[in-house]
């Protein structure tokens, strides 16, 4: 009986976010929901956004529908979610400030406190326990700040940040079901569900972008389920679970610092953005190779990290592979910018 109200959840999610988004894609422009090209579009022609809505809508309706008592236990964190969604909705209608940004998911972060939802516990390292105290909150703030925002950032190619949240929801899924902690499995089978409705429409050639109220929004998800987690996982198994968006945000803000510019100038210069160009501008090659290295890294959280007693190794391990991807894509991006302006000379 429990595994077929779960197939219905899963079918309801995934049809409500269906036709929610249809109706935005169909209405955007009177709501202004629309994303104009520019410069560092990979896009050509003026596009709806705004599918996270739909999203968000399709989620929060259904899953309350047959899981009420997980909405009732965690008020606090669902609170918390829906101010994070709010301003991703505004964001993409009327754009805000990075101060407003950042008051808003604090204010979040602050309410998953409520729900027990924070970083005490860092693991195990050297025989040596990493426990934060008074410093807990102020730590879980950077962490959440951070992945919401490097989630926000690859969301730059068709299908991207759908397919990637979808993988590390599926990990998320799975340690919540093994550990019986139906608020993780729940919200993160039927965010999947809605997000593959998603993926209908945003697949190269997209007719429709998630928009910052979908790309904030699942961030902020993935990050107090990722907190939740650490309950049952080591804590360093959440930098494999969610790499593809750190090693990204860690490559460019360094590259940028070096360069003399601020860490959060936009431009071009995404693993993302370098893989198209090699893939000779391939979006779906590009993309579906992003999928492949997340999926990766998400086996090894999942199969090698995430039981370890000390977590010395993998950390090494992940500050080793951050390096390397940080090399490697330096050098493909300062080669990219020679041949360009060796295009522009010829």
């Amino acid at each position: 009986m429990i595994e077929t109200k779960l197939y219905i959840m899963m079918c309801a999610s995934f049809i409500f976010s269906f036709i929610f988004i249809k109706l935005i894609k169909d209405y955007a422009q009177y709501f202004n929901l629309v994303d104009i090209p520019n410069q560092r579009s990979s896009h050509k022609e003026v596009t709806p956004r705004g599918a996270g809505i739909g999203i968000f809508l399709s989620v929060f309706i259904v899953a309350p529908f047959f899981y009420l008592s997980i909405f009732q236990s965690y008020l606090w964190s669902f609170s918390a979610i829906l101010i994070v969604f709010v301003m991703g909705v505004w964001d993409d209608i009327n754009d805000v400030t990075p101060k407003t940004k950042l008051f808003v998911i604090t204010s979040a972060t602050a309410l998953l406190s409520l729900n027990d939802i924070r970083i005490d516990f860092l693991g195990n390292y050297l025989g040596e326990n990493l426990t934060l105290g008074y410093f807990a909150f102020p730590f879980t703030l950077i962490a959440v700040v951070s992945f919401t925002n490097a989630f926000n950032l690859i969301d730059g190619l068709d299908g991207l940040s759908g397919g990637v949240a979808i993988i590390i929801f599926t990990s998320l899924a799975y340690i919540g079901y093994i550990n019986c902690d139906n608020f993780i499995f729940i919200i993160s089978i039927s965010t999947i569900s809605a997000i593959l409705a998603f993926l209908i429409f945003n697949w190269n050639p997209a007719s429709i972008f998630m928009g910052d109220s979908g790309s904030l929004m699942i961030g902020f998800i993935i990050s107090l389920l990722s907190i939740k987690a650490i309950g049952y996982i080591h804590p360093i198994t959440i930098l494999y679970l969610s790499a593809l968006p750190i090693f990204d945000t860690i490559v460019v803000f360094i590259r940028r610092i070096k360069d003399g510019n601020s860490p959060f100038k936009a431009d071009k210069s995404h693993i993302h953005h370098i893989l198209l160009k090699i893939f000779n501008n391939n979006v779906k090659k590009t993309v579906i190779s992003l999928f492949l290295i997340q999926s990766v890294f998400t086996l090894l959280g999942i199969f090698i990290f995430a039981n370890m007693q000390d977590g010395f190794i993998g950390l090494v391990l992940f500050v080793i592979i951050a390096y390397i991807f940080y090399i490697i894509f330096t050098k493909l991006y300062k080669k990219q910018q020679l041949e360009e302006i060796i295009e522009k000379i010829d």
